[in-house]
């Protein structure tokens, strides 16, 4: 109960100091409140207060196209999927949220605006390259992600060496201190954290059998909102607009063919 008291008061004070996005023009036109996780570098990150990253710059291109004004706000994850499932105070979510089809049970997804799988990350030269040699290993991965699915399929749902967190900064924090011997988490953040401590003597591994997964707005059941948005995501996808972002974000060229292929 403490853990949760603290929790909500928390994401009380950042959805009150860490509100961003584009404001309320004045007039008059329906503002539309997204929510975020924004502990998910480089997709979604707060720079002082405001939520940056890959995500926070894809909706801004796809609510211009779609001529909608917008709000996004750093919620944290749990917040952000409670509230979207309400479809009250907020009438979408984005942060690198996988489409699942256990998840299209609560929500309604936009259409798909990005391709990922999980990656292991672990020490140099480990030789722990698969799901299959984590099996007898303790294992990171941050709770209610595909990376949680994929590892307790794996591991076992109640296997004590399979540790869950509340954001994968804290599943890096507890590799750092030898309390596990690998993290599993989305192939952009891992590659992110490489990227930003070369000096750890760390490498990540893709496991062909881990799918391919492709991330959607989170949108309450029955949002109206995904009839404006499809349209506006596929033109982003098309214009040269998607790659744009996704180099800055990513540093690569991204296949946009396979994302808008998917369903």
């Amino acid at each position: 109960m403490k853990k949760w008291g603290l929790f909500a008061l928390a994401a009380l004070l950042v959805v009150a100091l860490a509100a961003c996005g584009k404001k309320d023009s004045g007039s008059g036109a329906k503002v539309y409140k997204f929510a975020t996780d924004a502990a998910y570098s480089p997709m979604e990150l707060m720079d002082k207060d405001k939520v940056v990253g890959f995500d926070a710059d894809f909706l801004d291109a796809v609510m211009k196209e779609a001529g909608l004004d917008y709000q996004l706000v750093n919620t944290g994850w749990d917040p952000m999927l409670q509230s979207v499932k309400d479809g009250k105070e907020y009438a979408g979510g984005i942060s690198s949220v996988s489409i699942t089809d256990e998840r299209k049970q609560t929500y309604d997804y936009s259409a798909p605006y990005f391709e990922s799988t999980n990656m292991i990350l672990s020490k140099a030269g480990s030789g722990l390259k698969t799901g299959q040699d984590l099996k007898d290993k303790k294992v990171a991965v941050q709770i209610s992600t595909t990376a949680d699915t994929i590892m307790s399929d794996i591991m076992g749902k109640d296997n004590t060496n399979l540790k869950r967190f509340d954001s994968n900064a804290l599943a890096f924090t507890e590799m750092e201190s030898g309390g596990v011997d690998a993290v599993v988490a989305d192939v952009a953040i891992v590659g992110e954290y490489l990227k930003q401590h070369p000096d750890k003597n760390l490498e990540g591994n893709l496991d062909p059998s881990f799918p391919s997964e492709f991330y959607g707005i989170l949108l309450p059941k029955g949002s109206d909102l995904k009839a404006k948005i499809d349209p506006a995501i596929k033109k982003v996808l098309e214009s040269g607009k998607y790659a744009e972002i996704y180099k800055k974000w990513i540093g690569k060229e991204p296949n946009v063919q396979n994302v808008l292929n998917a369903k």
